[in-house]
């Protein structure tokens, strides 16, 4: 998929201002479930080092998930006697089902959570937000592997940890260093359209988030974190590292497969928004050209073998010929595929016969060269031939990459119908979320989570409309009707006309 362009659905970052002082800039999310003995000391000493160290506004809501024991009612009474807590009560259990919830009615722009025995140093909270306040980063975690952290756990803790965040870094290609540390944020902009991509709704939340925003290119924050462990933790290590598993296993077939639409949350380069409008840069150039050479270094190998096997049966210019032929046709897919994210078969054929033509240019090269070499001598070493294969090969790449960028895979211009190029469109469809659900009040104070009722489809002008049969997303795929009882997300429309788009 290249979307290297491709501005995407979020705008450029921008610092938070102060705002007014009653509006919470930081909502500050507690997951609970049976936590009726942790529960108000984590609220009490959170509310202090908040109000004590914290410049802006903030707000502490405890997002109470299933619980049967007496949690509801010290969540309430802690709603009641602290103006700045918040008390929220879901009928089903599943910590990343509880901050989905509550991050997706918060009106504060940086969200955040941390687990309730809080074995993080409140002291990384600040240095967590701040990046995300200034409109430096998109998401911020803290790290237990940092080199800077101090951690204490057992050695089966410690184990799993690392293994899991290798797991993620061999099968997901993920370079965050640690996806589970109970202590993340997000800004409010952000989350609006990744959340309605995150399937999962147990512990497995914060690494399927971390993931996709990684892959569409936001930045993550990393803050070195003093973590001491709790012993007395009821998470469940061998049921949970099997789901976790099974999330992987999932996220990476998505993956693999284009599934998931991660031009929709790209950003802009730079938070300049002249930086959108650069001219005469090459888009992708570094990408590009890391995949081309190692698609070029396998089909030199594969071309070699060939050489070297038909050498066997006839004279070099029939073993060259053939063997360049037959490992064109092998680079000209793979470079379509992996070095210029070209997929589908639209058009297959088209590049296939353009590489074709560049494989002549390299074959009237390389065919000169050994015309070159047998003049000069008889009967030379089929290790000069060799080399001096190698060298016309050399030559024949550099030019067989100019002619693929700028011929055969050339970047479509703006607004073009093309399958291939992702492009901004405003009339594209992007996910948000519903408006901010209500809430009913229950006994002892807490209010029960009321997902809003579905909205109708928002009717546009003609003008619009014909978008939508002549242009195609790359990645797209259909919307997902989301199930979950506890967020309904619906495809919206900007309202606003991109300054950027000349239609």
């Amino acid at each position: 998929m290249r979307t290297d362009s491709s501005p995407g659905t979020l705008p450029a970052r921008e610092h938070l201002p102060a705002g007014d002082a009653g509006t919470p800039v930081l909502d500050v999310v507690i997951p609970v479930y049976n936590e009726e003995k942790d529960l108000q000391p984590c609220v009490l000493r959170l509310h202090e080092h908040l109000r004590r160290t914290f410049p802006y506004a903030f707000r502490i809501t405890i997002a109470d998930n299933a619980s049967t024991d007496t949690t509801p009612l010290v969540a309430a009474r802690l709603e009641a006697e602290i103006p700045e807590v918040a008390n929220f009560r879901l009928e089903q259990k599943g910590r990343g089902r509880a901050l989905r919830t509550v991050w997706s009615a918060s009106e504060a722009p940086i969200l955040a959570y941390m687990d309730v025995d809080l074995s993080t140093d409140l002291n990384a909270l600040l240095p967590l937000v701040a990046p995300l306040i200034s409109g430096h980063s998109d998401l911020a975690i803290g790290s237990r592997l940092a080199r800077s952290s101090r951690v204490v756990r057992g050695p089966k803790r410690e184990f799993i940890s690392r293994a899991y965040n290798l797991i993620l870094r061999g099968s997901l290609q993920a370079r965050f260093s640690d996806a589970q540390c109970g202590f993340k944020a997000i800004r409010r902009d952000v989350a609006q359209v990744l959340l309605p991509m995150v399937e999962d709704t147990g512990w497995f939340f914060d690494t399927e988030m971390l993931v996709i925003a990684e892959r569409a290119g936001l930045r993550i924050h990393e803050v070195p974190v003093d973590w001491v462990d709790d012993p007395d933790s009821t998470v469940h290590i061998v049921k949970t590292a099997t789901e976790d598993l099974k999330g992987v296993w999932r996220v990476g077939k998505a993956l693999a497969t284009g599934s998931l639409p991660l031009d929709r949350i790209t950003r802009p380069f730079g938070d300049d928004p002249r930086d959108r409008d650069i001219q005469d840069v090459p888009k992708g150039l570094a990408r590009q050209l890391v995949g081309f050479c190692v698609v070029g270094g396998l089909s030199t190998l594969f071309y070699l073998l060939l050489y070297s096997v038909f050498r066997q049966f006839g004279g070099s210019q029939v073993a060259n010929a053939l063997a360049l032929l037959v490992s064109a046709v092998a680079n000209t897919a793979a470079n379509r595929r992996l070095t210029f994210g070209v997929r589908g078969s639209g058009g297959a054929v088209r590049h296939q016969a353009q590489g074709l033509v560049v494989f002549g240019i390299g074959l009237a090269l390389t065919s000169g060269s050994l015309a070159a070499l047998n003049a000069a001598t008889s009967s030379p070493a089929h290790s000069t031939e060799l080399a001096v294969l190698i060298a016309a090969n050399l030559a024949a790449t550099v030019l067989r990459f100019l002619l693929f960028r700028a011929w055969v895979f050339p970047d479509r211009a703006e607004g073009e119908k093309s399958a291939v190029v992702a492009s901004h469109n405003p009339s594209s469809p992007t996910y948000a979320t519903a408006p901010d659900p209500q809430y009913r009040s229950q006994p002892h104070g807490q209010r029960t989570f009321q997902p809003p009722l579905p909205q109708r489809p928002v009717a546009y002008p003609a003008a619009h409309q014909h978008h939508e049969t002549t242009q195609i997303r790359a990645g797209e795929v259909a919307d997902r009707n989301w199930e979950d009882a506890t967020m309904h997300v619906q495809p919206v429309r900007p309202t606003e006309t991109d300054p950027r788009d000349p239609r």
